[in-house]
């Protein structure tokens, strides 16, 4: 074993070990994109300083990285689950920091966000674990996160064969059923709730990613969307059987969260629960060129607070306490005293977490914008 020497405030020389190898254990190194890991680092120098580093790479091939530095402890582990770093891209205890904290190699990190290839291309991606020690590199091991278990299954959906396009991921054969989840996003169109899908599908929620605009075949833009569209998607769902039909819960993003939010009002006997990210409590103009936003039995869908006194069932809204872009902290907070004041009868819960933004997320464990 090797030392440096280091001078102490007081002038005197304090010995340092040095580890001149390292081991990287983790308990499941091929794991859903969900599911969070437990890994140590062994066989270092007892009370010898480590820097362990994180790489994956995103869709547009930029490298996002992270890194954090330890000292081990007395028997010369680290454990990222109940180590905290002395400095690096995150400063408090977490066994998923190395995840959550990588930052892109250029670019405002609070205005980006890693993102994979979806599901439907690559069902995983690959995160590489590094250990080094004075710049030299000592082990490393590759973790694989998985999008989807074995068995799930995924369908496209077309408007010409199923009259609604999107991604429906099924459980593997087999499994119980479950209440059914029709996810969307918002303003940036597309088929976006892929992710969630796939893992949700993998817990065992039928789950239906739904497009609703700027996909082929639908409106460039967010602007006269029937919800009879969203609740030709909810049928399709339940017709699944591996769908529990009694329990369809509308998941909306950000703007989708109004067409969740006018589901479960307008459709209790369809819609059975609701959850919204980064909500709005209230229907805002078309995106981006203004005009109405919805509409429902041909008719433009008021811009006004949406009502919610008609829920058949249970209600989450989660907001992060920094959103730059909107007020949905105070939006949550509406949703929740409209539903205290029309003495709604089914739960009702509302998250605000300190220090996230409009990019709260929808599962953990990826680097986010704050």
């Amino acid at each position: 074993m090797s030392v440096i020497v280091i001078w102490g405030t007081a002038g005197c020389s304090v010995a340092r070990p040095v580890s001149t190898r390292a081991v990287i254990t983790v308990d499941r190194p091929v794991a859903l994109a969900d599911q969070p890991v437990h890994i140590r680092v062994t066989h270092l120098a007892p009370q010898g300083r480590i820097v362990v580093h994180s790489s994956a790479s995103a869709y547009d091939g930029q490298v996002w990285k992270a890194k954090a530095t330890f000292a081990a402890d007395e028997n010369g582990v680290v454990d990222l689950t109940t180590s905290r770093p002395e400095s690096g891209t995150y400063h408090k205890v977490d066994g998923m920091g190395l995840l959550s904290s990588m930052r892109p190699p250029s670019g405002d990190p609070n205005l980006a966000s890693f993102a994979p290839l979806y599901p439907d291309l690559a069902p995983s991606f690959k995160v590489r674990i590094g250990v080094t020690a004075h710049g030299r590199s000592l082990a490393d091991r590759t973790l694989t996160r998985v999008w989807a278990k074995p068995g799930v299954r995924g369908t496209d959906l077309s408007l010409a064969h199923d009259k609604v396009v999107g991604k429906l991921f099924l459980p593997p054969p087999g499994t119980p059923r479950h209440p059914g989840v029709l996810a969307f996003g918002g303003s940036e169109g597309g088929v976006s709730m892929k992710f969630e899908a796939a893992l949700l599908a993998s817990h065992g929620y039928p789950t239906l990613a739904l497009g609703y605009f700027r996909v082929a075949g639908l409106p460039t833009t967010l602007h006269d969307i029937p919800l009879e569209y969203f609740a030709t998607a909810a049928r399709l769902l339940a017709a699944q059987p591996s769908t529990d039909p009694a329990h369809i819960i509308a998941m909306g993003y950000s703007r989708g969260s109004e067409a969740a939010l006018l589901l479960a009002e307008d459709y209790p006997q369809l819609v059975h629960g609701t959850v919204v990210y980064s909500p709005s409590s209230k229907v805002i103009p078309g995106f981006p060129h203004g005009g109405n936003a919805w509409t429902y039995q041909g008719q433009p869908v008021p811009q006004d607070l949406i009502p919610l006194d008609h829920l058949s069932g249970p209600l989450l809204s989660i907001a992060g306490a920094d959103d730059a872009l909107w007020a949905s902290p105070a939006f949550a907070r509406q949703i929740a005293a409209q539903l205290h004041d029309n003495h709604d009868r089914y739960p009702h819960q509302t998250l605000i977490y300190p220090g996230a933004g409009h990019g709260v997320g929808t599962f953990p464990y990826l680097p986010r914008a704050i």
